[in-house]
């Protein structure tokens, strides 16, 4: 872990060099703290086939990724959502073009610490509980236990995500929000280091990010429906309710070492990347 996180931290001073000069021989992928790691995996396989060129990952946020695109200052930006109409105004007075590719797809875990009972919640339990409606985990079947709300933070792709699809329940006329005490927290990981040492709390990331100090829950679109584990069977069946596509978006369609790791990213080799890295191949 340690050569891996010495070697991206190596490219991306060398990126950062390059892009102050010619940038001919680097990709800077900026965006979705969902898709770092995965990102990181394809980037490191991809330097070890072709020495000599260079791919520095960096986070931040989707929305983050895609103003680094818009600006210049990223090759590829990572995303977790769609680009937004306003985005796409910003980035055509600019001259950038945003191209999108949909490169793997992620189920959204909704997660609590190992020691919470509860096992399972419906979508419209969990709206109520991220915006605040529920506030106790003895409402749903729990203890005697305040919720401790965690979210990404509003920049996240994920953040977006949720809200329209568990919030407001993928009505457009819905002003829903989070709940006013919950905590927005930087990334993914951040909101597994929460759950891990909260035992009242609740949040949710890419299911990448699942680890035994966590604990998924199964997720029902309603009391009639199956509850469905995120794991990546349900995914690609459609049956877990909270998947998501995951997304590059370049300046124009891909060019020359752009392209070429794009091609490598949805290739055989990086298709089993993603399986590895605990997300679902488009391919």
């Amino acid at each position: 872990m340690f050569r891996i996180i010495l070697v991206l931290l190596m490219n991306l001073i060398l990126c950062n060099s390059a892009f102050a000069a010619s940038a001919k021989n680097c990709i800077q992928v900026k965006g979705s703290d969902t898709m770092v790691n995965l990102a990181q995996a394809w980037a490191e396989k991809y330097m070890e086939i072709i020495p000599g060129e260079f791919v520095a990952v960096t986070g931040g946020g989707s929305g983050t990724g895609i103003s680094s695109l818009i600006s210049g200052t990223c090759s590829i930006a990572m995303s977790s959502r769609n680009v937004k109409e306003k985005e796409i105004g910003l980035a055509e007075a600019k001259g950038v073009k945003p191209f999108e590719i949909k490169v793997a797809l992620d189920g959204l875990a909704v997660v609590v610490n190992p020691k919470n009972p509860v096992g399972k919640l419906t979508i419209d339990q969990l709206g109520q509980v991220f915006s605040g409606k529920i506030t106790n985990w003895k409402q749903v079947g729990g203890e005697d236990l305040k919720i401790v709300v965690l979210s990404r933070e509003v920049n996240s792709g994920t953040h977006v995500y949720f809200k329209e699809h568990v919030l407001r329940k993928n009505d457009p006329n819905s002003k829903e929000e989070f709940a006013p005490g919950a905590l927005m927290l930087s990334s993914s990981q951040a909101i597994a280091d929460e759950i891990t040492q909260n035992s009242g709390a609740i949040g949710y990331y890419g299911m990448g990010y699942i680890s035994p100090k966590q604990k998924a829950i199964a997720v029902a679109k309603d009391v009639k429906s199956e509850f469905i584990f995120p794991v990546a069977e349900n995914v690609i069946n459609g049956k877990y309710p909270i998947s998501r596509p995951l997304f590059f978006y370049t300046n124009g369609e891909p060019q020359g070492q752009i392209k070429k790791f794009m091609d490598f990213c949805l290739s055989k080799e990086g298709q089993e990347i993603v399986l590895k890295t605990d997300f679902v191949p488009v391919k």
